[in-house]
């Protein structure tokens, strides 16, 4: 074993812990359980034993698989709780009585990483004197294979074996200006552990540090140069949680595995660190003497409040298939802590502070059936199985899928890591890729901002294939896509983001060789897609726009470019991939791309319907071809001739462009269709005409437009 406090322990293999029989018992009224009860109890309430070993004391060491989401069950406390509300017994334990408070704590403490470190706290006794433990705390540490150290270290030790709290002592007299400051750690700077190894440190890790350097990695190992040791008087106790992630990442990359870091990684509640700052600090007392200086010291965040579930017994019964009435339910509840309060058929769950594992309904399902025991579920001989529709969103996938498929589009799955160079072209100002280590993926580290390059690297494989069906390649994909907002305060992360998104990349007409023309094209095609997929989610009355912006990242190309707006926000855009781009990926062929917010298309499904009679009349249409200046968008047109004030215009649409030597340097000639319906008589070509003259007349006003009827 290592010595020390936090992150000292024998390493341990995964998911499993070891318990001493006695040491449970002493926990237990009545305190007679046997190794076979125990085996069979933790077995059946999901805690299996690997083995049984009898110890020379007359003890037995149970060795118990623990999932890992039970961190509350990595004590001799935790077990206990889960044998009790099984059995019936009694919890048997003390609470920690703390002697009278001497001078004032010299200690000073600063927590500069709330984020990190949810709550942290301190206690000191001076005075102490470090020398041997009594032989029950030697022999209640060897029976789980701990190797006792001192009187003080191995308080912390029996603290956190006991209720499941990871401790930590430091020499006050070895701390600089008697400070403890829990930061990050600069980078590189250098920890010297109690394994007797100097660490370089990473600017990501968390340290508990003095006025001077850092003294401890938060949550996995404490320091060699305030450990505890025979010259000692003056001790301070930390009880801390810690964030799991933080702890995780800083274990593995330096490769130490400790009983501290194998239970905060599974998270430890901050409710429960006062009660076991509280027994440490008299058990310190009891067996090394000293005086307590009074009060706590505590930085962090607040307190989280407790967690409400509303559970259901009528669906407990349901997904059980037992008949268990509600009072049984309750008192099976209440085995555990939970409080129970019955309202109408319904109960409100007050879950302990310290089961970080039980938030919602089908946890407390779990609990009941735990306790009554999994063998009384039955087990029929045939399943029933109720067919259901599938859910909105589901249906909603299906169906864009269904409505690409039909034009053209293929489907394709890529992968979420792109290579830096790739990825750039494609990042919105102000927020940052998210990446990995480079030793893991050395040419992709990097989680993809947008699913157009995967897209893209998919286009240039069937453009090395050769593959040229009719109208090109159309390829979609709706995906998640990854970025790192700014920290929203001083001292906090970047906080991560992930969004699902609809992309597509389409082949404009002539491949290598398409024009201008063939550019628009590409466009049209692209926007007509769009314009299906969202009447088809979201019903013929939606409300879509495309507005011609500047695009706010390099990746689409200037001039080519807009923002898709529905009901007025916008969900996304459309625009022909820069060549630049496109060369960066080996592609010869201009393609258009378009990326939505594939979750508020989602949302939108299904489509609502306003059903209206069928026109009594027939409709009447005329073209109108207009000669407008080439920065002039089919959007504005839209919108003037929406203005004009037309007789029973029903709609106007477009109908092409042409470009040509007849039409001049610098324009176009864009023809529109309008269609006009009256409620009450049919329209004649007279109205129509009439109504088209208007229109040119407004268009003339509001764009400079030349136009001809045809």
């Amino acid at each position: 074993m290592r010595r020390g406090a936090t992150g000292a322990g024998v390493t341990l293999p995964s998911r499993r812990m070891l318990i001493s029989l006695a040491w449970l018992n002493s926990l237990l009224n009545p305190g007679d359980l046997t190794g076979d009860e125990a085996e069979r109890v933790l077995t059946a309430v999901g805690f299996p034993l690997e083995s049984r070993e009898a110890l020379p004391s007359g003890d037995t060491r149970l060795d118990v698989e623990i999932t890992s989401n039970r961190g509350d069950c990595l004590s001799h406390l935790g077990l206990a709780r889960e044998i009790a509300a099984a059995t019936g017994r009694a919890l048997s334990l003390a609470e920690a009585t703390l002697p009278g408070a001497g001078a004032a704590s010299p200690a000073a403490l600063e927590n500069r990483s709330p984020h990190l470190c949810p709550l942290f706290t301190l206690r000191v006794v001076r005075g102490v004197k470090v020398g041997p433990s009594p032989g029950w705390l030697v022999r209640a540490l060897d029976a789980v294979g701990q190797r006792s150290i001192n009187n003080v270290v191995d308080c912390t030790n029996y603290v956190n074996f006991l209720v499941g709290n990871p401790c930590h002592a430091f020499d006050l007299g070895r701390l600089a200006g008697s400070r403890l400051i829990v930061r990050l750690a600069r980078e590189g700077e250098a920890l010297r552990t109690l394994d007797g190894k100097e660490r370089r440190l990473r600017a990501d890790e968390l340290v508990v540090a003095d006025a001077e350097r850092a003294q401890s990695l938060a949550g996995v190992i404490g320091g060699a140069d305030s450990e505890v040791s025979s010259g000692t008087t003056d001790v301070a106790l930390e009880v801390a949680t810690w964030e799991p992630a933080a702890v995780r990442r800083a274990a593995r990359r330096l490769g130490i595995r400790t009983d501290a870091s194998y239970r905060f990684e599974r998270r430890v509640s901050p409710h429960t660190l006062d009660e076991a700052s509280r027994r440490l600090a008299a058990l310190v007392i009891e067996t090394a003497g000293g005086t307590l200086c009074p009060g706590v010291l505590a930085e962090g965040r607040p307190l989280p409040d407790p967690v409400v579930v509303r559970y259901r017994p009528d669906r407990c019964r349901a997904l059980l298939g037992l008949s268990i009435d509600d009072e049984a339910q309750a008192r099976l509840l209440r085995a555990h802590a939970i409080e129970v309060r019955p309202s109408g058929g319904v109960f409100e769950c007050a879950v302990p502070n310290r089961r970080l594992d039980l938030t919602r309904e089908i946890d407390l399902v779990e609990e009941v059936v735990r306790t009554r025991g999994l063998d009384d579920v039955p087990t029929h001989g045939r399943m029933t199985i109720e067919v259901r529709p599938p859910q909105p969103a589901e249906a909603a996938r299906r169906h864009i899928a269904s409505i690409l498929t039909g034009l053209g589009f293929f489907e394709t799955v890529t992968f979420s890591f792109v290579s830096p160079e790739h990825a750039a072209p494609f990042v919105v100002p102000g927020i940052d890729t998210v990446a990995v280590d480079t030793a893991h993926r050395a040419h992709e580290p990097v989680l993809r901002p947008s699913v157009l390059p995967g897209l893209l690297a998919c286009r240039k494989v069937n453009q090395d294939a050769r593959v040229d069906p009719p109208g090109g390649v159309r390829l979609f994909e709706i995906a998640s896509i990854f970025g790192q907002m700014p920290p929203r305060a001083p001292g906090r992360p970047p906080e991560t983001v992930e969004r699902r998104h609809l992309a597509l990349l389409l082949d404009a007409p002539g491949g290598t060789s398409a024009t201008f023309d063939d550019a628009q094209t590409a466009l049209r095609l692209g926007r007509g897609a769009i314009e299906s997929v969202v009447r088809g989610v979201a019903g013929a009355s939606a409300a879509l726009e495309f507005k011609p912006i500047a695009p706010p990242f390099p990746a689409l190309q200037p001039g080519a470019f807009a923002g898709v707006l529905l009901a007025g926000k916008p969900v996304g855009y459309l625009g022909l991939v820069a060549r630049k781009v496109a060369g960066a990926f080996g592609l010869g062929a201009t393609v258009a791309g378009a990326e939505l917010n594939a979750d508020a298309l989602l949302a939108a499904y299904p489509p609502r319907a306003a059903p209206e009679p069928l026109p009594a009349f027939p409709a009447t249409e005329k073209d109108l071809s207009v000669i407008v200046a080439e920065e002039v968008t089919w959007a504005r047109i839209e919108s003037c001739v929406a203005s004009a004030g037309l007789e029973h215009l029903e709609s106007a649409s477009f109908v092409t462009t042409y470009r040509g030597k007849q039409i001049g340097a610098g324009r176009k000639s864009l023809t529109l269709r309008m269609r006009f319906r009256a409620p009450d008589r049919t329209l004649h070509a007279d109205d129509a005409d009439a109504q088209a003259q208007r229109a040119a007349r407004a268009l003339e006003g509001a764009v400079g437009a030349r136009f001809r009827t045809a």
